[in-house]
């Protein structure tokens, strides 16, 4: 397996407070793995830290072999191969859906209107989005709003996409029809990280399951190992109170 992400020792404080403390995780190419684990416990702040919304402290991340604080990382682009979706949604009030999901190639990556604005349509069409194409995002639902941030995330033709408790925001009957979408990216051969509370999902779409706490892993296995016999004492703790909610 040829590695996509390499995270190493990785360590970052907030202050005072250890949010990451050495964290080492290799994510291979058309892989996905889920980051689980209490709220708290560092799996947001090593998404923001893999294409350097945050930067990390001491460790090494490297995307595609070259380190993501090397000079030459943006410089070779290898910054906006890696996009990122929020469970906030992140769209500009006052522009429409194809405006908001074309302007990242527009601005950053100097692509032709015209051109941008095929690509937004091909992609919006994919998710159902496309008679939506001039509607602001006021006047769409939670879900229909996070469809377009996933596609806006597609426009720039990441190499690897990163994934935030996307379904956190949204009423449980539109959690469906995005993790959905995500199943299909894992179909295409996306490589993805993805934070999630969503056991089940986890359970059938990642390849890889990695339990957060403390901010380290402690343990990371194939979910069908994880989450039938977990090694570690503070996984198997985690899972009950899942489970005693219903939630697994």
């Amino acid at each position: 397996m040829t590695p996509m992400i390499e995270i190493d020792e990785v360590t970052k404080y907030f202050g005072q407070k250890l949010v990451l403390d050495r964290v080492s995780l290799t994510v291979n190419r058309h892989e996905t793995i889920c980051l689980i684990g209490a709220s708290g416990s560092g799996k947001s702040t090593l998404l923001r830290c893999v294409n350097r919304l945050v930067d990390h402290d001491y460790g090494t991340i490297r995307l595609d072999g070259i380190p993501n604080d090397d000079p030459s990382f943006g410089k070779t682009g290898l910054q906006k191969r890696a996009s990122i979706v929020f469970q906030s949604y992140n769209l500009f009030p006052h522009m429409n859906v194809l405006d908001n999901i074309t302007l990242a190639p527009r601005r950053v990556h100097s692509v032709a209107r015209a051109e941008a604005e095929d690509r937004g349509h091909a992609i919006l069409a994919r998710f159902g989005m496309d008679g939506f194409a001039r509607a602001y995002p006021e006047q769409l639902s939670g879900g229909q709003q996070q469809r377009v941030a996933i596609a806006r995330a597609l426009m720039t033709r990441p190499d690897v996409l990163l994934l935030d408790e996307i379904t956190a925001a949204l009423d449980p009957e539109l959690v469906g029809e995005v993790l959905a979408i995500i199943r299909s990216l894992k179909d295409e051969g996306m490589t993805m990280m993805i934070v999630t509370h969503e056991m089940a999902f986890a359970r059938d779409c990642a390849d890889r399951v990695a339990f957060l706490a403390d901010g380290d892993i402690l343990e990371i296995d194939a979910p069908e190992r994880l989450f039938s016999n977990p090694a570690h004492d503070r996984t198997r703790r985690f899972l009950h109170r899942i489970t005693e909610a219903g939630r697994l």
